[in-house]
């Protein structure tokens, strides 16, 4: 829904309480001096008292819209706050959890892949071995180990061992190699390298530059005899001679105490190594569990990585946490999507980024309904396709949800509103302190008043979304990076009095007059063309459904001479039928002239991370210059309306002013 369809709506909404309210103030009158019915008095007294709350918006109304949401909400929180408060109290960590879940069900399988499977004592006997292993090796207690691998049922035990001894895992993004690798290793402090046999090559391009860091290759049991690498352990059979008992030599870690580092993909730059607490891992799994309704009985289709939080923690901690079984693909497939979840059962699924579009171009199939799939849980869901995805695999409830793996506001649609990442409720904003604050969309620079303090948005106001920072809550804590520069620059300071911190979320949003919450863009992604601020993620969404549900990604680029950026998009068409003369056309509908890109690029393949989000840093630099690489460049000619080759004649012509855009 549009802004100002949604204001429209409101508005019509807005008529009808007030002729309900004309109607019942006339009853009441009646009743009044008729003396009759008590009921009639009542409803006087109401409508009298809405008439006093003033205009339209005003809380009487929308408390009538979104009680029944609001009370949901209040209950997930509550019941969410409760428990990780008492676990708190209580001292626990992941591993203590993990002792207690491992124990209802020994014998249920914990984690399935393909045909392999690890029950939940299997799992327990393996972290057992890794921390015995481990600590006979001489590593101590808040040292750092990375784990470098591909999914596998082994993974989540691997580094549940190490916490047995108290050593923090590094999840490294098994997509990295060479300098981004190493940077990942270094920044983190890493004591050594445990990594899967698929990533030999990529071990062995760096191991030279790595010789202070002891290296343990471990093989999946199907290859438990395959090659090892030079001058690395053989993990795999050196665990085969460790004990499965029970692992107590250490001193039990506290909910504070770092559990995990989890590098964030970013579209940009090096990742940053971001601290994962004990008391997060938790909240993160608890607090979807409660959302999405789960019982132990679930079984959860996770395909996404699982060195990643969606996979590794919300996924991956439904087992650990909460003992649900969870089902993993070694790499994400749309067209195995929905047999894999009939195939083995699955109650819920995840999805992150773009999978939603890559699923709907699929071509239908038997599979697209052949499951029990009640419930669908992740991010990214655009607003363009939520209605067409819904219906075509029949997905009962949606639980989109916003949150950042080391961010402290999250935000859920626990009641399938089309196109809300979440919602505030009046009834918790003090429980729960998030806000809207005004910015430069272009820069992301929040715009302070002449106190020096924060602007409040208002509704339909775009702003970028801050969570205040209280280290005396779970809910509210904000751990950052292992790099203390980069956690600095993600807090702000003084936004509503003197001495408060909030966590920055740098994602501008905009929220509706019931408080529901729609994503913008990135502070960055905005950029402005013909005075006015075009949104990337909007127009994203907009070129990929006309493209066919193809990749796109919407960027501004700089042109000589001329005043803001210029909107360019580089589209993925491996297949190489995108048909030009219906995507301009589509564009002249469906978005303003200022919001329309001037330059195409055509890509072989998509330029994703891997959590299927779209990259966008070497693109801008690449901008539309020419000679640069090999992709197919287009230019929107202004008089046609139609994309012509970006030739050398009109390159030049578009920098030394003679097309005037």
């Amino acid at each position: 829904m549009t802004e100002k369809s949604a204001i429209r709506f409101e508005e019509a909404e807005h008529f009808k309480g007030i002729v309900l309210t004309a109607i019942g103030l006339s009853c009441g009158l009646l009743a009044f001096f008729i003396r009759s019915s008590p009921m009639l008095l009542t409803m006087l007294a109401l409508y009298t008292l809405y008439l006093m709350t003033g205009d339209r918006y005003q809380w009487i109304y929308i408390w009538r819209r979104t009680f029944t949401r609001d009370m949901l909400g209040l209950k997930v929180l509550t019941k969410t706050m409760l428990t990780i408060s008492f676990w708190e109290r209580k001292g626990k960590s992941v591993v203590a959890r993990w002792s207690e879940v491992a124990k209802w069900s020994p014998n249920k399988k914990a984690f399935v892949m393909g045909d392999r499977a690890l029950t939940f004592r299997e799992g327990d006997e393996l972290s057992n071995r890794m921390a015995w292993y481990f600590k006979r090796q001489g590593f101590k207690s808040g040292e750092v180990i990375a784990l470098f691998m591909e999914t596998q049922p082994e993974y989540v035990f691997l580094w549940l061992g190490l916490a047995k001894m108290r050593v923090t895992t590094a999840l490294v993004n098994s997509s990295l190699r060479g300098s981004q690798l190493i940077y990942c290793l270094r920044i983190a402090g890493c004591k050594a390298v445990v990594f899967g046999d698929e990533m030999i090559e990529a071990i062995r391009e760096i191991q030279s530059e790595i010789p202070d860091i002891p290296i343990f290759q471990f093989n999946s049991p199907e290859r438990l005899h395959s090659s090892i690498l030079s001058d690395t352990t053989h993990l795999s059979a050196e665990l085969l001679e460790m004990p499965s008992e029970s692992f107590n030599e250490v001193e039990a870690a506290k909910p504070r105490d770092t559990l995990l580092y989890i590098y964030t993909s970013g579209t940009t730059g090096f990742p940053k190594a971001a601290v994962i607490t004990n008391i997060r891992f938790l909240l993160i799994p608890l607090g979807v569990y409660s959302s999405a309704q789960l019982n132990t009985n679930d079984v959860i289709y996770d395909p996404l990585p699982l060195h990643h939080t969606a996979g590794g923690v919300l996924g991956a901690g439904q087992a650990i946490i909460l003992g649900c079984t969870v089902v993993l693909r070694k790499k994400f497939s749309a067209s195995n999507y929905w047999s894999d979840a009939a195939k083995y059962g699955c109650t819920a699924t995840q999805y992150i980024g773009e999978i939603c579009r890559y699923l709907l171009s699929v071509p239908p199939g038997p599979n697209d309904r052949a499951h029990r799939v009640r419930v669908i849980i992740g991010n990214g869901l655009r607003p363009q396709i939520w209605q067409e995805f819904v219906q075509r695999f029949g997905i009962k409830r949606v639980l989109e949800f916003y949150g950042a793996t080391e961010g402290n506001s999250s935000l859920v649609n626990l009641d399938s509103k089309v196109g809300a990442i979440g919602f505030l409720s009046r009834m918790v904003s003090s429980i729960y302190p998030l806000m809207l604050v005004k910015c430069d969309e272009i820069t992301g620079e929040i715009i302070r008043n002449s106190d020096g303090r924060c602007i409040r948005c208002g509704p339909h106001e775009p702003g970028v979304l801050l969570g205040k920072i209280d280290a005396k809550k779970a809910i509210l804590t904000f751990s950052g990076y292992a790099d203390k520069t980069a956690t600095e620059k993600k807090m702000v300071r003084n936004v509503k009095n003197l001495g408060d911190v909030y966590f920055n979320t740098g994602d501008i949003m905009v929220m509706d007059h019931l408080g529901y919450f729609y994503f913008k863009d990135r502070t960055g992604d905005t950029f402005r063309w013909r005075g006015e601020n075009v949104s990337t993620a909007e127009v994203e969404g907009i070129v990929s459904t006309l493209a066919g549900l193809k990749d796109a990604v919407v960027y501004g680029v700089k042109v000589p001479h001329v005043e803001g950026k210029a909107g360019m998009v580089a589209i993925a068409d491996p297949d190489q039928k995108l048909d030009l003369t219906n995507l301009a056309k589509g564009l002249k509908t469906s978005l303003p002239p200022y919001a329309r890109p001037l330059f195409m690029r055509i890509m072989p393949e998509p330029p994703l991370t891997a959590t299927f989000k779209l990259k966008k840093k070497e693109l801008m630099e690449q901008s539309f210059h020419l000679n640069i690489h090999e992709d197919p460049l287009f230019f929107l000619n202004q008089n046609t309306g139609e994309f012509v080759p970006l030739t050398q004649d009109v390159y030049d012509d578009i920098i030394n002013g003679t097309i005037r855009l």
